[in-house]
């Protein structure tokens, strides 16, 4: 059940609300439950349950189960591949950290 005040609706827009089963989004990824299931098991995403027992995935984890998918379609094994995009992540938080001090810093 929703927490109150959120209107089924507003689930639409959120990025993490896990709304594809591993069938869906391996098919909208144009690739097999193995992948997803591989990328769980390299702790890159890790997918909500159902009540059921099933793997859900948000938007957010398909757009970086995509990104994956890139770099191993152009060659880079899926380790490395998962790797690369933690690290990247990882830089991402450390640019937002140093922009976030250096605003902060007296003139």
């Amino acid at each position: 059940m929703p927490p109150r005040g959120t209107r089924p609706a507003d689930r639409f827009d959120d990025d993490d609300y896990p709304a594809y089963t591993m069938g869906r989004a391996a098919e909208m990824l144009d690739t097999t439950p193995a992948f997803l299931r591989a990328l769980g098991e390299h702790r890159l995403i890790t997918p909500l349950r159902s009540e059921g027992g099933h793997r859900r995935y948000s938007r957010y984890q398909l757009r970086i189960a995509g990104r994956v998918r890139e770099l191993v379609d152009s060659g880079t094994p899926i380790e490395a591949a998962c790797r690369i995009i933690i690290l990247e992540d990882q830089l991402e938080e450390a640019r937002r950290i140093n922009e976030e001090l250096r605003s902060q810093r007296p003139a």
